[in-house]
């Protein structure tokens, strides 16, 4: 912007920057005026400052404008432009007027090149005007703006010549033989006219762009038509001299102009202030100013003609020719709006057709409330809708409709929708119940909008809608079976006890249970069934349950239970409370189920954990979790209260099993075997593999501690997989070394069938190591009732086919052990080693134990005694047919180096035995390793 701009537009864009710009405007076109009104204290100075002054101001609007078209005019650039050449026509008249009477001391002779840059002055002035005007879009509206123009124009000419062209057009001839100034005296008046016109007819239809700049413009242009009109009369040009009053308003109105397009950027850089738009209140007032127009001008044009009538006068025929063209021109123009009438009729009656269709045919229900809430309207659809006619509705309140509930926060909004501006906030949203025609209530959403004060409310039903949305929400957080909270609903309601008013109380409790048994159920009676049983479970559950608190399903057979505080103090009789209550429910959960025909029991394991100070949803769940673990680990069927020590085993089972996921990465473990020694000759009949963890720190763990820690899944799947094919290897190795010893390896039920090698692996085994499939035997460890005695004796048959031998190990500990011995092929008979620790002392096991030996014999089966640690249990395990033993009374597990050194001796001494005689390698049966708690390893 150059330093014109700067000055005109001052870089802030603050509103009392911009006051700051207009007061210095005003006192400067003031004191302007107060030296014209004084005669700027000598004439010489009047007569400089009414020449060259104008011409400065002329001069700074010129440039004003043009460098506004250059920078930020936009589509109205050429307007600017034309104003800037008008200005500068009127600098140029008073540079000539100056240089006449400053520069020379003569008076301005009549015509001179003055007169000639004062007559372009309108000109491009009048083309800028239509530049700014608001096209019309049809050709009616372009002979409106002409008619209108002509209007204004001849009812001003006619005024003008009745009160002073007509005169001074007669003096002008009479005093000069000449045409020229009788022309120059009427051309100044007459573009006047034409400006005016212009003005007048353009100010109503001016356009949206930059309307404060063409505002001001046009302001500039009348002040500056005003000043001409009062130069012209015949009274003033008579005695006017350069300096007088009237120069000040040929200056203000130059420095308006260059005023009005900086202050328009200005105004376009503030911030929009809230409230209703100033076009939007002022369009009606101006509207009617234009439709007025027209008949304005025709009354102007009559008070001519009446001027010459009353002072007496002949009506000159220059008036009677502009009052009739004027008379026309208005006729003309009332027979387009006429027209222009009939065709807006006829749509507006087509349009209300259509909108009274609309209304009529919508499935939406239309009302119109007036300021105090009576409904004046409603729309047909109403009978289908809320099942009412619309006259019953008409001249209710709104009020007696909506369900009283509602009522208070549909006001609320209402009211703060009428209070918000109509540009900030046109519609709104609200959602409430109506009452039906049958009574019913019906969920409802409305579309308000402001209407004459009151209210239009366009409303459907949405009651199947909020239907759906309540079900799907139901959905979302119930379980679909038992139609009881799931996890989500059940962790929110968690948070929502311990973060309300109740947050600080400790004897808020969350209860887990899980249905011990509940596999079985499916596994024998079908997944229906097992359906059934949850869904009775749920329902006992729910019905044991206070009405405050919250019965959940989590998945399964897992089941919750919140438990909100009652507000004791007593920690101690609280946790006895809750306890009484899990374990009722774990009573109520353990009653037989019908289902069907038959009936199915269940047991129940509850873990309990209560609230504490600053604890988290999550944590509070997990606590409980742990403790329904620890109660069925426990024995099941009871019900365990959180303990920190059971967050303390978790950490230390956690870190035990990454510390075997790196060792079986490693490789860190070790196989040991034990003999297994027969009774009457103290030989070694065989030896059973055992895997040893050595870990990092030094800690040697037998199978009990880090098979209890992996559970039963790929990791001791790879485990047993490892143990099998480095026994047979060892196996191998030690038979070409000249000590052929048969290998028993311990594998699980579960592993034969799910994660175990195939017989074909085994037998791909036995061939790539070159071991005798008589050298190896596959003991089964247990009998769990989950596994399949089917298939369990299809892969034991598959494998005897090899001839691999297969022994029961745990006899006489397992509830299936009848069934196993009359379904599955086995060889050997393993006791356990429960029965062996006590056949000494107690004599009710040491009768069980002779039972169970004579069992094997009459089968035709070998035995072996697991866990003989004393020579008296030797002594009495062979005295009942005992055919073998294993355990500290013979050896430990033993290394690789050991073992080779046992088997050349070849023979351990018996109890009971005088004269052992040595034996390399004796019995007739391949025997395999124990349970879990193998004996200690002895220091290597």
């Amino acid at each position: 912007m150059s330093a014109l701009g700067a000055l005109l537009a001052p870089r802030s864009a603050s509103g009392s920057t911009g006051m700051r710009s207009r007061i210095l405007l005003g006192f400067v076109c003031a004191a302007y005026s107060v030296g014209a009104a004084v005669g700027w204290g000598s004439p010489q100075v009047a007569v400089f400052m009414g020449d060259f002054g104008l011409a400065a101001a002329a001069l700074i609007a010129a440039v004003s404008c043009f460098l506004y078209a250059r920078t930020g005019a936009g589509r109205l650039r050429p307007a600017w432009l034309l104003f800037s050449l008008s200005s500068l026509m009127a600098a140029c008249g008073n540079a000539v007027w100056g240089w006449y009477e400053v520069i020379l001391g003569v008076p301005v002779p009549t015509p001179s090149l003055a007169d000639v840059f004062f007559l372009c002055f309108a000109p491009p002035a009048i083309v800028g005007l239509l530049v700014l005007a608001k096209r019309p879009v049809t050709r009616a509206g372009w002979v409106c703006l002409a008619l209108d123009a002509w209007l204004i124009g001849g009812s001003l000419l006619t005024l003008a010549w009745s009160l002073a062209l007509a005169h001074t057009t007669h003096l002008a001839g009479f005093q000069d033989t000449t045409v020229a100034p009788a022309a120059l005296s009427l051309a100044y008046p007459l573009l006047d006219i034409v400006l005016v016109s212009m003005v007048l007819a353009l100010h109503f239809r001016r356009a949206g762009v930059n309307r404060s700049a063409v505002n001001t413009a046009i302001a500039a242009l009348a002040l500056t038509v005003l000043s001409d009109a009062v130069f012209t009369s015949p009274l003033l040009r008579s005695t006017y001299h350069s300096g007088q009053l009237l120069d000040a308003g040929w200056f203000a109105g130059s420095l308006l102009l260059a005023y009005a397009p900086w202050g328009a950027r200005r105004a376009d850089r503030q911030p929009a202030r809230p409230g209703p738009p100033r076009a939007i209140a002022s369009r009606p007032i101006a509207g009617s100013l234009a439709a007025l127009t027209p008949y304005l001008a025709a009354a102007v044009c009559t008070l001519g003609i009446l001027y010459n009538v009353v002072e007496g006068r002949r009506v000159d025929r220059v008036v009677i020719f502009t009052a009739c063209t004027v008379v026309l021109a208005l006729v003309v123009r009332q027979g387009i709006m006429l027209l222009d009438n009939i065709s807006l009729t006829q749509e507006l009656a087509q349009k209300e057709n259509h909108f009274r269709s609309l209304v009529q045919g919508s499935s939406d229900v239309i009302m119109i409330a007036a300021p105090s809430g009576t409904l004046r309207y409603v729309s047909p659809a109403a009978a289908g809708v809320y099942g009412r006619e619309a006259e019953d509705l008409v001249g209710s309140e709104l009020s007696s409709i909506i369900h009283p509930d509602d009522l208070g926060r549909v006001v609320h909004e209402l009211r703060r929708f009428l209070a918000a501006p109509p540009h900030e906030e046109p519609t709104t949203r609200i959602e409430c119940r109506f009452r039906s025609g049958t009574g019913d209530w019906l969920n409802v959403e409305s579309t308000v909008n402001r209407h004459q004060g009151g209210l239009l409310l366009n409303s459907r039903d949405v009651t199947e809608r909020v239907r759906l949305q309540a079900q799907l929400q139901h959905n979302a957080e119930h379980d679909p079976l038992t139609d009881l909270p799931n996890r989500a609903l059940f962790t929110a309601r968690v948070r929502q006890a311990l973060g309300g008013r109740r947050s600080g109380d400790p004897g808020t409790a969350v209860l887990f249970i899980d249905l011990d048994g509940f596999k079985q159920v499916n596994d024998t009676i079908g997944h229906q069934a097992g359906d059934e049983l949850l869904i009775q479970a749920g329902r006992r559950l729910q019905d044991s349950v206070r009405a405050g608190d919250t019965a959940a399903r989590l998945g399964g057979d897992e089941f919750a239970a919140l438990i909100m505080g009652d507000g004791t103090r007593d920690q101690g009789a609280r946790e006895y409370q809750v306890h009484e209550i899990a374990d009722r429910l774990r009573l109520t959960l353990s009653q037989p189920y019908r289902i069907g025909p038959s009936e199915v029991r269940v047991a129940a394991s509850i873990g309990v954990a209560f609230a504490e100070p600053a604890i988290s949803p999550t944590d509070l769940m997990r606590n409980a979790d742990l403790a329904m673990y620890r109660a069925k680990a426990g024995g099941k069927d009871r019900v365990e209260l959180y303990a920190p020590q059971m967050q303390a085993d978790v950490v230390r089972r956690s870190e035990l099993a990454a510390r075997l996921r790196t060792a079986l990465r490693d490789g860190e473990f070790a196989l040991l075997h034990q003999p297994v020694v027969h009774l009457a000759s103290g030989s070694v009949a065989a030896v059973a593999a055992q895997a040893r963890w050595r870990s990092a720190q030094g800690i040697l763990f037998t199978p009990a501690e880090f098979l209890r820690v992996t559970g039963d899944d790929d990791r001791t799947a790879e485990l047993g997989r490892w143990l099998l094919e480095e026994a047979v290897k060892q196996a191998a190795d030690r038979a070409r070394a000249g000590h052929p010893v048969a290998v028993s390896v311990r594998l699980s039920a579960a592993r034969l069938l799910d994660a175990g090698p195939p017989p074909g692996s085994i037998e791909a085994l036995l061939t790539r190591h070159g071991l005798p499939s008589g050298a190896l035997m596959i003991e089964v460890a247990d009998s769990d009732p989950r596994v399949s005695f089917d298939a369990l004796e299809q892969r034991l048959v598959a494998l005897r086919r090899l001839g691999v031998r297969i022994a029961l190990d745990g006899f006489g500990s397992g509830f299936a052990a009848i069934n196993a011995l009359r379904r599955l092929p086995i060889d050997v008979l393993k006791l356990d080693r429960n029965l062996v620790e006590g056949v000494v002392e107690s004599a009710r096991l040491h009768k069980i134990t002779s039972g169970l030996l004579r069992i094997a014999c009459d089968l035709g089966l070998q035995s072996v005694a697991d866990g003989v640690d004393v020579p008296e249990q030797v002594l009495a395990l062979r005295a009942m047919g005992c055919t073998h033993g294993q355990g500290m009374a013979f050896s430990g597990p033993l290394d690789e180096y050991r073992l080779r050194r046992a088997l050349v001796r070849g023979e351990f001494p018996v109890p009971g035995i005088p004269s052992p005689r040595p034996v390399m390698a004796g019995g007739s049966i391949p025997l395999l390793t124990g349970s879990h708690t193998e004996t200690p390893v002895p220091p290597t």
